[in-house]
């Protein structure tokens, strides 16, 4: 158990809300098997108080801190540098202290590609289908082009929207890796086999008997998949991708992994895969337990 004494490291998350977040948990039995005098604990930050929070947390000599949403644009003007990675999302969720203020990071996009990673997900060269052209859908699309993908393939229901998303990681990356399709669009990529990753709130606990396309004739397309929802911990998309015979994994790696590389960069230090494993085992018990 982690004694708190005048040593002790705070780290902690800003966000509204943060009252059921798993971060803690992460990051205080990191802290606990590595032996580490740090302490992470949630802050609940209204909108209006975004830059009293970041300014605050420095004068307060925090020495890291998550960022949650509606957060993770609205702290950037608040930083003294930012990832390069993260600057072109236009996001960041780790804040990592340098001299007078927080460098900004992304380490739910390098979170994403280390779960799939572990999973034996391959990026690079392959074909993708991205469905949605929201938040989180435009932070994967700039990963995957960044990560090598040959080709992705953003389905949203405003086909507007997308190709708006769709131009800007296109120009921001120097590349034309990104295509804008109706939600419908999948009927002109047939014969083929995808990557496919979810990245639209349908199916989000607790509203959980639905997917973002529902017709059966799309998941034949489908190769792997992951959902960036991990509550519940088997939404409708992946069991229609399982049913199709597709391999299909929820979010929880990806929340796992984000957590673990900022805790490395708050702390200069590697997490085994034997730790990280046994925190995720821990995380899959703690969202039964809420649901």
């Amino acid at each position: 158990m982690i004694q708190i004494n005048g040593k002790t490291k705070t780290c902690g998350l800003i966000g509204c809300p943060v009252e059921h977040t798993l971060s803690p948990l992460i990051h205080n039995t990191l802290s606990e098997h590595m032996g580490q005098n740090m302490v992470y604990v949630p802050f609940h930050v209204e909108r209006e108080n975004v830059e009293a929070a970041v300014k605050g947390a420095h004068a307060l000599s925090i020495g890291g801190l998550n960022v949650t949403v509606p957060h993770k644009s609205a702290v950037i003007p608040y930083l003294k540098e930012i990832d390069s990675l993260a600057e072109k999302i236009g996001a960041v969720n780790t804040l990592v202290p340098v001299e007078s203020g927080y460098k900004g990071y992304n380490t739910d996009m390098t979170g994403l590609q280390r779960a799939m990673e572990s999973e034996g997900i391959v990026i690079s060269g392959k074909e993708t289908i991205l469905l949605g052209a929201g938040g989180a859908s435009r932070a994967v699309a700039f990963m995957l082009a960044a990560k090598g993908a040959k080709k992705v393939y953003m389905l949203n229901r405003s086909p507007d929207k997308a190709q708006m998303v769709a131009d800007e990681v296109n120009k921001a990356m120097g590349c034309e890796k990104v295509t804008a399709m109706p939600i419908d669009g999948y009927k002109k990529l047939a014969g083929k086999k995808y990557l496919c990753i979810q990245g639209t709130s349908v199916g989000l606990y607790p509203d959980c008997g639905k997917a973002v396309i529902e017709d059966e004739a799309f998941y034949n397309l489908v190769e792997v998949a992951v959902d960036l929802i991990y509550k519940p911990a088997k939404t409708k998309f992946m069991s229609l991708c399982e049913a199709a015979g597709a391999k299909a994994y929820n979010g929880l790696k990806m929340l796992l992994y984000q957590g673990i590389i900022a805790y490395e960069l708050w702390n200069d230090v590697q997490i085994s895969d034997e730790l990280a494993g046994n925190i995720y085992e821990m995380m899959k018990e703690e969202t039964k337990i809420e649901e």
